[in-house]
């Protein structure tokens, strides 16, 4: 019973962190060319997630883009950087990213 209510805790609290981020990619303007689970202008957010996957600076890399933008990654199509996206608002959509 005890860790089933742990693990019930656990699971709510990340449901909660991935609907608060899901936000921020809203407010961000992120939504406008990326989605969870399909390519829209810009790469679908899980294939991110996947592309990173095991690199241990992903999360630090995947900010920078936000702020920078990018260029020739994804294809033709460049990724204008975002720079009105506060540094903790972009560290963590890049954690949430990489959690999908």
């Amino acid at each position: 019973m005890k860790t089933a209510l742990i693990i019930a805790a656990a699971l709510l609290a990340f449901a909660g962190t991935a609907s608060a981020s899901q936000s921020l990619a809203q407010k961000s303007g992120c939504l406008g060319c990326h989605q969870v689970d399909k390519k829209v202008v810009g790469p679908a957010f899980k294939d991110v997630a996947k592309k990173y996957k095991g690199n241990a600076k992903a999360e630090e890399h995947i900010a920078g883009v936000v702020h920078n933008g990018s260029k020739g990654v994804w294809g033709a199509m460049p990724m204008p950087a975002q720079s009105q996206v506060k540094s903790d608002d972009a560290k963590a959509l890049a954690k949430w990213i990489m959690s999908l």
